[in-house]
């Protein structure tokens, strides 16, 4: 049985988590805290960007990515 898989709207979860994530990234990068704390948000913030344009990629028909 095949899923029909939907592309994401810019107000879905997904979308607005790795805004988010980004966003703390930021804050913690201009609020001077230590670098192994924003090198790990960094790395959260890209991978939920990542997953998500991977995500579309695969919806729209496009090579990217991997399944996770």
């Amino acid at each position: 049985m095949s899923m029909k898989i939907e592309f994401l709207l810019p107000d879905h979860p997904a979308y607005t988590e790795a805004v988010e994530a980004m966003r703390r990234y930021h804050k913690a990068q201009d609020s001077g805290a230590p670098a192994i704390e924003v090198e790990r948000l960094r790395m959260i913030a890209e991978s939920m960007f990542q997953s998500v344009t991977d995500y579309q990629m695969r919806v729209f028909g496009l090579a990217g990515g991997t399944d996770h």
